[in-house]
């Protein structure tokens, strides 16, 4: 089954239809035909009536309309003005944005395109490297897939027995120190290398105050929309789906009170959120139906026999299964990659009583690298599209190879130590 997932994934075929067509010939080969009816009811069990998945089209129609309120383009253009006499100050900028926009979108795909559009021909013709402003972009960008409100942190909960408040604060720290981590590397590279990072002399004359008044006014929306959103679901106010609810309508205020609302965005916003959310759930079906095949055949015990069986320490099993995930990072999409991996390897974990929580958020960071690894990175072919002809792919993938190293740091860092992710759930939760 693996071997034609991988066939088919080469031949460029969507990785849902890919997962799903692999489950009929898996199930076929096996002999077993009748296993597709159990699966069936398992996509309706499992997929249909989970309502923590409404949340997910809900967060994605937030982000659009906060896309379209403007917000984020006046937060950067002020914050760029603010510190470009700093050496690396504008893409210091970007990841400072970057940090607030994953934290009221979850989109990488927005998240990389909005900061691109902004920020990327900005820097070029600041005489920036092409190799530090892809790669500052592509990697901040992905910081939405794990600081909360995560897609990924929701769909990580329904397939787990953690709840989404648990994962939201159990990302939190790890996902904003990943951020300041990059910002101190850009600070690193400013200093050896000037030339990468110079600083530049703003054509606009504004004054320092006023910058200062501008960024803290267009801060005021997005912080309204976060502290409602995490506020209300840390605080055991509202569930994720009430939450996420409550954040497309912040948002939708947000864009009607800045004069933005407009039919034809609207409805686009709309289209949009159908789409995403159809592609995702699309994944979520076929990794259903090949989970189920490969678990009612006899695939998945086999696997966890095997893992079993290789008696390894507990820390080396771990290392193991983040570095499977690195690996399968390079060829699928992240929702593939929890979908297949949960069921072999969450088991595991709890026979072992190691910490859920903790793993599932290292796991999480460890994903960060399946946006930026080729040759399947997302984040790579979002650049690609938008970036100027002269920006070759080779500096593109050479400028996120850093920060690929600064996620790896990260994980051994969280590993080393559990509290940077235990803290605040055991806080918020067991107190």
């Amino acid at each position: 089954m693996f071997g034609l997932l991988l066939a088919g994934l080469f031949m460029g075929h969507p990785l849902a239809f890919v997962l799903g067509g692999t489950a009929v010939l898996g199930a076929l080969i096996a002999g077993k035909p009748m296993v597709l009816g159990i699966v069936i009811n398992r996509i309706f069990g499992d997929v249909l009536d989970n309502f923590t998945l409404i949340a997910i089209p809900l967060f994605i129609l937030m982000a659009r309309f906060l896309s379209d309120s403007g917000v984020t383009d006046r937060m950067f253009e002020s914050l760029r003005l603010l510190m470009s006499n700093v050496r690396g100050g504008l893409a210091l900028a970007v990841v400072f944005i970057s940090i607030l926009l994953a934290a009221t979108t979850g989109i990488i795909g927005a998240s990389i395109t909005v900061m691109g559009v902004m920020a990327l021909r900005p820097m070029l013709q600041y005489g920036y490297s092409p190799t530090l402003t892809t790669g500052v972009i592509a990697a901040s960008g992905c910081l939405g897939i794990l600081i909360p409100p995560s897609i990924m942190l929701i769909l990580m909960a329904s397939y787990s027995p953690l709840s989404v408040g648990e994962l939201f604060a159990g990302a939190m720290f790890p996902g904003i120190l990943l951020g300041l981590l990059y910002a101190v590397w850009v600070v690193i590279v400013a200093i050896i290398s000037p030339a990468s990072a110079p600083a530049v002399e703003p054509d606009e004359k504004i004054e320092r105050s006023a910058l200062l008044r501008m960024l803290a006014i267009e801060a005021v929306p997005p912080l309204v929309l976060i502290l409602g959103i995490l506020g209300s679901l840390l605080a055991g106010i509202a569930t994720a789906t009430e939450a996420s609810a409550l954040g497309a309508f912040l948002a939708l205020m947000i864009v009607i009170v800045r004069g933005k609302f407009r039919l034809r965005t609207f409805y686009s916003a709309m289209l949009e959120t159908g789409r995403t959310s159809a592609m995702i759930l699309f994944i979520v079906i076929g990794a259903t139906a090949f989970t189920g095949v490969f678990n009612i055949t006899g695939g998945l015990r086999a696997t966890q026999e095997i893992i079993r069986n290789l008696d390894m320490a507990p820390a080396l099993l771990i290392a193991m299964m983040l570095f499977i995930v690195f690996i399968l990072g390079a060829f699928l999409d992240w929702t593939g990659i929890v979908l297949l991996s949960f069921p072999i390897f969450l088991p595991i974990i709890q026979e072992m009583q190691i910490d859920l929580l903790w793993f599932v958020v290292l796991m999480a960071l460890v994903l960060q690298t399946s946006f930026l690894t080729p040759p399947f990175g997302y984040a790579l072919f979002y650049l690609r599209a938008i970036a100027p002809r002269e920006v070759r792919t080779g500096q593109i993938i050479a400028g996120v190879v850093p920060f690929i190293g600064l996620i790896i740091a990260m994980s051994v860092a969280v590993a080393a130590l559990p509290q940077l992710v235990l803290w605040l759930p055991d806080t918020l939760y067991k107190n």
